[in-house]
Formats: C-alpha cells, sequence, structure tokens
C-alpha cells in the first residue's frame, strides 16, 4: 500500500496550497492512505473545528498535531469527539483526545496512526519511548500497518526513536521544524524514516511567518505578533510504499512540489 505523509500545514497558504495539488497528487501516486499535520493550519498557530472539518472533508484520512494543538480553546471539545484528529498521545490520559487512530485505508487495509511529541526543547510530556512502545505493541494486535508522526524539536531524539522502534511499524516521520530534510531512508529492519516532512504553505518565509516581522523579533527581541507569509507555496511531504504482509516499508520518497 502507498501512503502519503503531508508535512505541517501552515495557516490559509498552507491549506490553499493543499487544496490545489492534493487531490492530483493522491491520484498520480496511487496513494490508499493519507496523513497531514495540521496544528498549525488556523493562521499559524493550532487549529479549529472549522477548519479540522474542511481539511477531513479531503482526501485526508487522518490529522495529526503537536504542542500547537493546545491554542485554540474551541478545538478541546472537538479533539473529544473527532477520532481522526490525533494529539499526541503522552500528553496526560486526562487531556482531551487521544493520539491513537485504527481504521481502514482505501485498499482495505487496517491501519493505525500514532502521534506522539518529543521532549527536548518543547513542553514536558510522558516519556515518548515508553509511551510509544506501549502504543505501538497495542496498536500491531489490531492493524496491519502503524505508522507514527513523531513531532519534536531535536533531531537526535527523532532519530533515537526511529532506532528504538526500528522493524515494529512502518514509518516514523518527523514534524515540527517546517524545514524539510534529506535524510530519508530505509531502517535495518524495515521502518521508512524522515527527520522532517517539511512544511506545506509559504516558503518565501521564515518557517512559514512573514520574514520582516520573525526580523524584528530576532533583532529587536521585542514581542511581535507573526502572520503567515504568501509566496513561492509549495507541498511538503513524503510518498511511503508499505508491504501489506509484514506491516515494513519498501520505499520512501520525499515530495516537494509547487502549488
Amino acid at each position: 500500500m502507498r501512503v502519503l505523509f503531508i508535512g505541517d500545514i501552515f495557516g490559509k497558504p498552507g491549506r490553499r496550497a493543499l487544496r490545489e495539488r492534493l487531490q492530483a497528487l493522491v491520484q498520480q501516486q496511487r496513494i490508499d492512505f493519507c496523513v497531514a499535520n495540521v496544528e498549525n493550519a488556523a493562521g499559524g498557530f493550532g487549529l479549529t473545528p472549522q477548519i479540522a472539518d474542511e481539511l477531513l472533508a479531503t482526501d485526508i484520512d487522518v490529522l495529526t498535531s503537536g504542542n500547537h494543538i493546545w491554542d485554540k480553546r474551541a478545538i478541546l471539545p472537538y479533539l473529544a469527539q473527532q477520532p481522526r484528529l490525533l494529539r499526541p498521545h503522552n500528553y496526560p490520559a486526562a487531556a482531551p483526545g487521544t493520539g491513537l487512530f485504527i481504521g481502514d485505508s482505501r485498499c482495505g487495509v487496517r491501519v493505525a496512526v500514532i502521534n506522539l511529541q518529543g521532549r527536548v526543547y518543547l513542553p514536558a510530556t510522558d516519556c515518548p519511548f515508553s509511551v510509544g512502545l506501549a502504543t505501538v505493541e497495542k496498536a500491531r494486535k489490531q492493524a496491519n500497518v502503524v505508522l507514527v508522526d513523531f513531532h519534536a524539536e531535536a533531531t537526535s531524539e527523532k532519530q533515537a526513536f526511529a532506532w528504538y522502534i526500528d522493524g515494529r511499524v512502518g514509518a516514523v516521520v518527523g514534524t515540527h521544524t517546517h524545514v524539510q530534510t534529506a535524510d530519508e531512508r530505509i531502517l535495518p529492519r524495515g521502518t521508512a524514516y524522515i527527520s522532517d516532512l517539511g512544511m506545506t504553505g509559504p516558503h518565501d518565509s521564515v518557517i512559514g511567518s512573514i520574514p520582516d516581522i520573525a526580523l524584528e523579533r530576532f533583532l529587536k527581541q521585542l514581542p511581535a505578533r507573526l502572520e503567515p507569509a504568501s509566496g513561492n507555496l509549495r507541498v511538503c511531504g513524503a510518498v511511503i510504499e508499505i508491504d501489506e504482509s509484514t506491516g515494513l516499508a519498501e520505499s520512501i520518497a520525499r515530495i516537494n512540489i509547487p502549488a
């Protein structure tokens, strides 16, 4: 089966890029299952129920997120009601929502998606390694294919988790930094890996935001509200082919295409 992972969708420009390219991309790449990270889909910070519904009405099967999922309070009750929107699974169990989805792909293969968050330079959460391993073992009892979005700042933490879980899941993809990495590979035991999928949105920017505003914050060290940029819209992510019988990856290819 063929899986499309879409990197962090940034604000309205990112949603527009996705709207213009997703359907054709799914058809051209013969995609059976699509996952997109959406923690910045609302103005570059968080997600709203209306935008989540808009995205779930496309070819996206599951929405993943990260630390910014909590930025819009309106999403909290929605998280508790919509199983196709995930928050990192290693937040406290009392937090609304879940970080585990199990459902069927277009080709009838049972798929599990797990969303985890790293702890290096990010808010304190439970250990993604121990929570991740326990969740993977649970998911493998119910799904042929298991996929992980590891949302983290540090490349070392993402790589370490991928090596830790290699051979147990079909893919570990990194999100959060908005800069696509060129280290896609299949690890020795069959797990596809890339440190960061990149950003779906305006690439004439500072990780999505208008450069002048970002520069003011760096140069003057004064607070300034970041706003989404608009130039050079691109869709970033990866296409991964997975053996349905073993649940392990056969290939991984980056995508970085203009909208």
